[in-house]
This record gives structure tokens, sequence and C-alpha cells, in this order.
């Protein structure tokens, strides 16, 4: 009997840490046969002569719950080695759901997750109610693996209807409770949830799941108890410092559960004092004491903000500024051009703790007014001292211009070998695990998606932070460990295929640049790399030298069927998938 497929030649970094060997890879029917010298023929041989052959990536914290509707590929994501994707995160999912509570969750993804409105309009037909209906939507039209948490918020606005703004009563609580539980039945990978102030939903209010008691979220989580290869993902605050009370509730919700909670997120920046980090991973070591566990999820990249007054994403975080940005476009504008109003965000901006107020750290990047071309590429404080102005009535200003399509750059602070050291220091805690992609949410804001290989490039071949064989295991064998995603991060025998073909001398990033291609036109920060040659899914091919190919080959992931369950404190290791 032939094989499928014969990578052959390439050195294979099998994503446990240990070192890369010269060796092929045999496989059939979508899953690893042979690891060696092959002896047999196949329909397809690809030649890795030069290459490193390794496990396609894991990226466990991605929004792609609406794009996967009208782009299973889920671009750009495969373009950067990633096979497997984690959606559902944050609270925020497409199901359960009602034609009741659809428009509002729609309008909440928009201003929360970045999504451009008029995009979910045209690209969702809400043809599903239940969590399995829409899984099954999905099924057999993907060309990676998807898994999804069910969001909290989402469930909160179905069970509660419009009078969501407050506590729960218990009757209320068991409605969730039961909905939560029919989601992981029909193979939800678990809970999301946050309390974040920085999440905001279309009418600038917080969203349910932050009106949701310290109580109730314990009992939600409770309902994984009862369900294998399940965990919790969770969003404390958006704050340096936590609270004992956030500390103490993720350490009870990990316990109530007995799964693993995994938060978002741990940034390193020159401006984050050690005592922050500290004061945030003492959040697992709390939760170890309840027996619970807690990671954090942690950037390998430098992570630079785009923002603009259009969508308002963080400018919100400040209520007085969200109560404006919310509002509809045209009222947007008129209270923009008032001095009273400019007056009100200033003061309220030189009261918030958040960087990205700061006018002498922001810049203008994007500015399409002709009549405010000179201040493209200068910080707002510059160019407002070479006009003679105030910095935020010329934001506001250069905004109006340019119908609120002005692009702000705040830069990432941290590209000093001290802070990447911090980092570096991070991503070996056993506290962390690589994460955090946010991948097809913030469109015009992130562009984190392509972590992976800046993280096996750059990271590798020129900061020489750690070995390639290292950087591999943090972002495939680490996570599939982590979440109990059965034989997956992990290249062996009896094992699926998911695999990266890639030339350790080249892989890359490329330039990110806007790209108006989504539905109704909306655009998206986007960029694809260099040095990948091939991305196999189960067997298939679903990149080749760059290109993407017409094969869905990709398996919605259900829990209990392709996850294992992973208790606080047991032994994190991959297992092989079920017969």
């Amino acid at each position: 009997m032939s094989l499928d497929v014969a990578i052959v030649g390439g050195e294979v970094v099998d994503g446990t840490g240990s070192g890369r060997v010269r060796a092929d890879i045999g496989i059939r029917n979508g899953r690893i046969v042979s690891i060696g010298k092959l002896d047999e023929p196949a329909a397809r041989q690809i030649d890795a002569e030069g290459k490193v052959v390794a496990p396609g990536f894991i990226d466990v914290h991605t929004h792609y719950d609406a794009q996967v509707m009208w782009d299973g590929a889920l671009s750009p994501s495969p373009f950067h080695g990633v096979t497997t994707v984690v959606a559902g995160n944050c609270g925020f999912t497409l199901a359960p759901l009602s034609k009741d509570s659809a428009p509002y969750v729609t309008e909440m993804l928009a201003r929360v997750e970045g999504m451009p409105l008029e995009t979910l309009r045209e690209g969702l037909d809400f043809g599903w109610q239940t969590f399995g209906q829409y899984l099954d939507r999905i099924e057999g039209n993907v060309a990676v693996n998807i898994g999804l948490l069910v969001g909290h918020s989402t469930i909160r606005r179905l069970a509660l209807g419009e009078d969501w703004r407050r506590a729960a009563s218990d009757e209320e609580v068991a409605s969730m409770k039961q909905l939560v539980a029919q989601s992981i039945e029909a193979g939800a990978l678990g809970f999301s949830s946050t309390w974040s102030e920085s999440h905001n939903d279309g009418n600038g209010d917080p969203v349910p799941s932050r009106f949701a008691t310290a109580e109730e979220l314990i009992e939600l989580s409770a309902v994984l108890r009862d369900y294998p290869g399940t965990w919790l993902e969770f969003l404390p605050i958006a704050t340096q410092m936590f609270p004992e009370d956030r500390i103490g509730l993720m350490a009870e919700m990990s316990a109530a559960a007995n799964r693993l909670l995994n938060w978002n997120l741990l940034l390193f920046r020159r401006d984050i004092p050690d005592e922050a980090i500290a004061s945030r991973l003492s959040a697992s070591d709390v939760a170890r004491e309840f027996g619970g566990e807690v990671i954090a999820l942690t950037l390998p990249i430098l992570a630079p903000l785009r923002l603009n007054l259009g969508t308002g994403m963080l400018f919100d975080i400040e209520p007085a500024w969200a109560a404006v940005l919310a509002q509809p476009h045209d009222q947007k504008i008129r209270d923009l051009s008032d001095p009273d109003v400019r007056k009100r965000l200033a003061a309220a901006a030189g009261e918030s703790p958040h960087r990205w107020y700061r006018m002498h750290g922001l810049q203008f990047e994007h500015v399409e007014s002709p009549q405010f071309a000179d201040v493209q590429g200068m910080t707002i404080a510059a160019a407002a001292a070479n006009r003679d102005v105030e910095p935020f009535d010329l934001l506001f200003d250069v905004a109006l211009a340019d119908d609120l399509r002005t692009v702000f750059f705040y830069p990432s602070d941290g590209d000093d070998p001290e802070t990447w050291q911090r980092r570096v220091a991070a991503w070996h805690d056993p506290r962390t695990l690589i994460g955090g992609s946010d991948a097809g949410a913030h469109l015009d804001m992130l562009a984190t998606f392509g972590y992976f290989t800046d993280l096996i490039g750059p990271s590798v071949r020129e900061r020489k932070l750690l070995s390639l064989e290292a950087a591999i295991k943090l972002i495939t064998y680490d996570a599939a460990a982590a979440f109990g995603l059965r034989g997956r991060g992990q290249l062996d025998i009896g094992y699926c295929a998911d695999v990266v073909v890639f030339d350790e001398n080249e892989v890359g990033g490329l330039p990110v640049e806007p790209r108006e291609d989504l539905p109704a036109n909306g655009m998206r920060l986007y960029n694809e790399a260099t040095g990948i040659d091939y991305v196999l899914v189960n067997g298939e091919v679903i990149i080749e030298h760059g290109e993407l190919t017409n094969a869905r080959p990709g398996t919605v992931l259900r829990s209990g069927v392709h996850t294992t369950t992973v208790t606080p404190g047991s032994p994190r290791t991959v297992v092989p998938p079920a017969d």
C-alpha cells in the first residue's frame, strides 16, 4: 500500500525540544505512518532537502468565529505555518443565540473585537442558533483545524434578554449553566469570559459578562468538571497590577472546574516594572493553593498598536471617551467638533494610566487629508508644537478631516536587549504559554497573527534568543500538551499529519499592509511570510510555495473527541489521537 505523501530529505524537528534529525516522513490517511528512511512509493513526494520539517503551529487565542463563515482558509494564519486555531475567546462567540440576540452580538463583535460592522452584516447569515448547528456549518469547510470555546457574553445576552445589565437570578444562572453544558456536549472546548474594562459593546456599555458576579463565573466554570477535554479562558483586567479579587476569582474558577484556566495577556515593555509582572504571575501561585491551575498567555513579539477614532477601540477604555465613540458616526463628528467635549476628553485622558492617551508617544501613521499631510510620521505632541495648537485639538482636527479614518500609531516599547531577555525568561516559565495573537479581530489595530514566523525566524536567527528546537516546542508541543489537543503539536508515528516545511534562513513576516478584501470591502491589516514552503493539515497540502491551495482538510475539534482532559497539576504531555 503506497503512501499518500512522502516528505523526504528534510531535517525533522519533532516539537518535543529534541535535536533535529535528518529523516523522511511518510503520511497515509491523514496520519504519520513512518519516520526515517522511506522504502514505500508515494502518490506525492515533497522535496525538503535543506529545509526544516516541523509540526504545524498552534494558535490558542484567536477570534476567527466570524471570518470562518466567509474565509475557510482563515488567512493569513496558514501562511505563517499555523495548522490549528482556537476561537471563541474572551466570552465572544456566535453561538448559541436567537433571532433577538443576533443583532446585539453582531454589534458587540464589531465594537469589542474591531470587526467592520458592515462586513459582519454582509458576511453572516445567522442560519444557526445552537452551538452544535454553528459547528456543523463549519465542518468540511476549513483549511486548518479549528476548535471553539463558548462565550459568556453571548450566553448571558441570550439567557437574560435585553435586561442583562445586572446580577443574574438563580434561575438565570441555572439557564446559563444549561446553555454551557449543551454547547460543550455539542463540541465546545470550554468556557470563556471577561471582566476587562477594555471590553465594551456596540452601545459603549460594558459587555454582558462584566455584569456577572464572581459567584456566577464560578458556577458556570464548574460545569466543565463533568466534561472531558475542556478548559477555561478569562480576561481579568486591563491594568498592569492584578487586584487580589481577580487573582482569587481565577483560582476559584479553575478549582471549581478542575481544569486549567488561561488568561490574556502578559506583555513586556520597558515601562512595565518587574513588580507588575510578578503581580500577574502570582495568579498561578495562588491558584495552586486552591487546587487550580492558571497560566498566562504571552506574545513573543513586539506589539505596536494602530488606533483610530472610527472604531474607537482602546480609546474607549475611559468611560468619557466610550460615551462619545459609541455613538453613530455623524453624532461622533459633531461631538468631536465641540470644544467642551474636547476639553472633557482631554481631561479624562490626562488622568488615565493607559499609555495610548499620551500624545508624546502617539504618532500620525496614516493621514489622508492634504491639509495635514505634513504631520504624518510625527508624534502628535511634536506636530502640535509646530502648529502652536493643543495636542488633543490637533488629534481631533486631523481625524475629522479624514472622516475618522486617520491611523494613529503607538510604537511598541521594549525592543532592547534587557526587555527581550525578560520575555525569554517568561517563555520558559511554567506559568506561561506562548499565545494571544487575537487573529481575526482588531483588524485595523493589530497584526500579531504572524508571531510564529517572527519567533522561528528573526528571534532565532537574528536576535539569537533561543534555539530553533526550543522555539518550535513553544508553539507546538507546549500548546497541545497544555490544552490536551490529541495527536497534534508533535511529529510521531500515529499522530495527525499537521506539518510545516520551511527554510530557517529565510523564514519571516512580510511588511504589514492594509487590505480591503473583507465582505462589504472591509479593511484589515494583513501580511504573509517568506520561507514557508509547505503547510500540510491532516496530510493534505494547504500552502505550497507561498500559495494557498483549494484543499479544506481541517478538522472541527470537539471536546472529548479531539481533546483529552488536563487537570490542574497533571503532567503536560501530548497523547495520540483517538482511533
